[in-house]
C-alpha cells in the first residue's frame, strides 16, 4: 500500500476513533426532540424558566454546561429537574456550534465558546437579578470551558462555585488515543480543523498549556470535581482533580463502591453524582452521600 494512502487511512481512523470516544462521553439516554421543537430555549421540567427568581436559600442561579458533542437539553434531562426540585433556578446553554452541524455542539474553539458562556451568564444575571451564578458542567463543560472563562474573561467576579463532573481541564490521553494521534503526521492539525475543541482537550495541546500555566483556580471561586474510576474518556481519571486553594475532589467509588458509572453516566443519569452536586452547591446543608443516594 502506498505510504500516502496508508497515512490517510490511519488519519481517518484516528479522527473516527476520537469522534466515537467523545460521543461516548456525552451520549444521552433519550431521544432527540421532534422536528421544530426548540428544546434549547423552552422551559423543560422547570429549567430555562426566565421568570425564575432565586430564593434566599439558593441565591445563585445554576448554569449547566454540556460536554463535547452534547447540547443544552440532552445532558440535563435528569440533573436539571433534580436541582429545580431542590429550589434552584436552573439554566442551560448551547455553545461551540459548528456550521452545518445540528444538535452536536461543544466542537468549536473553546476560547470562542467561553465568550458565549460570558454572554449567557450576563443574561442569567440580568434576568434573575443575581450578582453571581454557580456553574455545573460535564466533561469540557465542567473544566476546560468554565476555567477559561474564569481565568481570562473576567468570570471570577460573576461565579461563586464551579462543579465539574468528569472535567477535562488537564486534558485526556483518551485511553491511549493521544499516542495514536501523535504517531500520525498531521493528525492533530487535521482534528483541530474538524473539531477544534476535541484537539484542544487532548493531553499536550497548546490550549491546555495556556489554561494550566498559572494553576487551576482563581480567588473567590470554590471548585469541586466529581469523578469516577471507570472513566474511559478523560484519562487518567485523577487528571480530573482540581488543585489549589478552595478545591475538593470526590471519587464516586469512595462514597459507594458499587457505583459503576463511566464518563457518560456520571454527567447524565447517576443520582449518586447528583447528590454530590447538590452538596457542592450548598455545602452548609450537605448530607452524607452513600449508595442509598441513588434512591433520593
Amino acid at each position: 500500500m502506498p505510504a500516502r494512502r496508508r497515512t490517510f487511512r490511519l488519519l481517518a481512523g484516528a479522527v473516527s476513533a476520537l469522534a466515537l470516544t467523545l460521543s461516548l462521553g456525552t451520549a444521552s439516554a433519550s431521544a432527540a426532540p421532534a422536528a421544530g421543537e426548540k428544546a434549547a430555549t423552552s422551559v423543560t421540567s422547570g429549567w430555562n424558566n426566565w421568570s425564575c427568581k432565586p430564593s434566599a436559600a439558593h441565591p445563585r442561579p445554576v448554569v449547566l454546561l454540556h460536554g463535547t458533542l452534547g447540547n443544552s437539553w440532552d445532558n440535563w434531562l435528569f440533573l436539571a429537574p433534580y436541582l429545580v426540585k431542590r429550589g434552584y433556578c436552573v439554566f442551560s446553554m448551547d455553545y461551540g456550534q459548528l456550521p452545518g452541524v445540528p444538535l452536536f455542539n461543544g466542537l468549536g474553539p473553546i476560547e470562542k465558546s467561553a465568550g458565549q458562556l460570558s454572554a449567557f451568564v450576563g443574561k442569567v444575571r440580568q434576568s434573575t437579578g443575581a450578582g453571581k451564578v454557580d456553574l455545573v458542567g460535564h466533561s469540557q463543560g465542567g473544566g476546560a470551558l468554565p476555567r477559561y472563562y474564569l481565568q481570562f474573561l473576567g468570570g471570577a467576579d460573576k461565579v461563586g462555585r464551579l462543579v465539574g463532573m468528569a472535567p477535562s481541564h488537564h486534558g485526556t490521553t483518551a485511553s491511549g488515543f493521544d499516542r495514536l494521534v501523535d504517531a500520525v503526521p498531521g493528525a492533530r492539525k487535521a482534528i483541530g480543523k474538524l473539531a477544534p475543541a476535541a484537539e484542544e482537550q487532548l493531553a499536550g495541546s497548546e490550549f491546555l498549556k495556556k489554561l494550566n500555566a498559572n494553576g487551576d483556580t482563581v480567588p473567590g471561586v470554590a471548585y469541586t470535581a466529581i469523578v469516577t474510576k471507570y472513566d474511559e474518556v478523560v484519562t487518567p481519571y485523577k487528571s480530573q482533580f482540581f488543585s489549589g486553594p478552595n478545591t475538593r475532589n470526590v471519587v464516586l467509588q469512595d462514597l459507594c463502591k458499587w457505583d459503576v458509572s463511566e464518563h457518560a453516566a456520571i454527567g447524565t443519569i447517576d443520582r449518586i453524582a447528583f447528590h454530590e452536586v447538590a452538596n457542592a452547591l450548598d455545602p452548609e446543608h450537605a448530607t452524607p452521600t452513600t449508595c442509598a443516594s441513588a434512591l433520593s
